[in-house]
């Protein structure tokens, strides 16, 4: 089989997530253990701060990547991967082209850089369910004159997020309910990623980045904002892009279908990308690993080999 793994950005983060793979699985404990030396602070997530945007970013990367040698150990390697947002961090690391190091000092600093440009211009965003990308355009710029207003991330044909200054993504909403959408969704953000909102942000990444020793990807890593393979040369100018344009991760699936995967594999939190997966890609075998239940039925799905290779 051809497969793929996927790995989860930010907003399914939840207290105590990992434990139980940490306390059973020797290979995901040494990850974990290797970066919690990096940190000031323990990667064991607690109701205290599972809210906290600066640390939360460092702690999905982290079982990510412990997840993806959880994996590979047992099995193999993935023949293409990808991630939504932050998860775009995480596969840059496993195949390669970051070193862990940098890349968990990188995740933790891109999250510093959003919070403070989210503070010094405050922004909210809104899930659109049932409405054509051309219906989006439109209702964005009908809100144009309340500020800035565009599309963050989008997950399907159908399913949008919207995000900017939190008058122009009301008005956006409001447009779009009078032309019958019946699902807006306002969610619960003041940091409007992947929008204009981020510039301060992306250039204080892009300072960053200059310092970022950087190499090919060993596996192909599909951008959710190019939609192409990452590669050394532009991943810089990729990852500064990612802040402030909208991702594409609905024709990243599809790009991985053209790719004749046969088995996508969501890595991280949340159940968010492995639905999207199964809704755009009905032929396809989808699996996620968020749990120890998880690991140990996708062991028991796959007979204990990633490919066939």
């Amino acid at each position: 089989m051809t497969t793929a793994i996927i790995f989860s950005g930010q907003g399914q983060a939840t207290a105590g997530m990992g434990a139980q793979l940490y306390a059973h699985e020797p290979v995901y404990r040494a990850v974990i253990d290797r970066i919690d030396t990096q940190l000031k602070w323990s990667l064991q997530v607690d109701d205290e701060w599972v809210a906290d945007a600066t640390r939360v970013p460092v702690a999905i990367t982290a079982m990510n990547l412990a997840l993806f040698k959880l994996v590979t150990m047992k099995g193999g390697t993935p023949q293409v991967m990808s991630g939504l947002s932050l998860g775009a961090y995480s596969a840059l690391m496993a195949a390669g082209a970051i070193s862990l190091t940098d890349g968990i000092k990188i995740v933790a600093e891109r999250a510093r850089y959003m919070q403070r440009a989210g503070l010094q211009r405050p922004g909210s965003m809104a899930a659109v369910l049932g409405a054509t990308p051309e219906l989006i355009q439109q209702a964005c710029q009908a809100a144009s004159s309340r500020g800035t207003v565009c599309p963050a991330n989008y997950n399907s044909p159908t399913e949008t997020v919207i995000g900017g200054d939190a008058a122009a993504v009301e008005a956006a909403s409001t447009f779009l309910k009078a032309q019958g959408v019946k699902h807006v969704v306002p969610l619960t953000l003041t940091v409007a990623s992947h929008t204009p909102l981020m510039q301060p942000a992306a250039e204080a990444l892009a300072k960053r980045l200059n310092f970022l020793n950087v190499r090919e990807p060993q596996i192909p890593v599909i951008s959710d904002t190019t939609v192409q393979p990452f590669d050394a040369q532009s991943l810089k100018a990729t990852l500064v892009e990612q802040l402030t344009h909208p991702t594409h991760f609905g024709d990243c699936l599809q790009t991985l279908a053209a790719r004749n995967v046969t088995t996508v594999i969501q890595l991280g939190p949340g159940t968010a990308l492995a639905k999207l997966a199964r809704r755009a890609l009905t032929d396809v075998r989808v699996m996620r690993i968020a749990s120890f239940e998880d690991w140990q039925r996708v062991q028991s799905q796959l007979g204990g080999a990633l490919n066939d290779e």
